[in-house]
């Protein structure tokens, strides 16, 4: 119905802190990928895995063009289903990203870590 909410709405605060980070321009070990750069991965997974629930939502018709937009919300009962399954679904959706992403930047950096300084130096770039 609306799982793709909880994840979306997670993208929207990661892409704020995402745009601190630019901002302030931390300084990084050299044998690490920059935060931003982490944090921008992040963003990107979470609004393209938003982006597709939004649109599987519309294929199915749960998601319409008239207000109340989302079908679930036209009736009280649904309202609660609906609710229920973005705390339970979308939050653990949500999550799923995020621990893959943490695992995803470790991963990285220990590869980057492993490589000659040269390919570090390109890779960086």
């Amino acid at each position: 119905m609306a799982c793709f909410t909880a994840p979306l709405a997670e993208a929207v605060i990661v892409k704020v802190v995402e745009k601190n980070i630019e901002k302030k321009g931390g300084k990084e070990a050299s044998d690490k990928i920059p935060l931003a750069r982490k944090i921008k991965w992040l963003s990107t997974m979470l609004f393209g895995g938003s982006a597709l629930l939004a649109f599987e939502h519309i294929w199915h018709g749960e998601i319409t063009a008239w207000f109340p937009f989302l079908t679930a919300m036209s009736d009280k009962e649904d309202t609660v289903t609906m609710l229920k399954e973005i705390a339970t679904v979308g939050v653990s959706m949500a999550v799923l990203i995020t621990a893959v992403w943490l695992i995803m930047c470790k991963v990285a950096d220990t590869v980057l870590k492993n490589k000659p300084a040269e390919q570090v130096k390109e890779a960086k770039v």
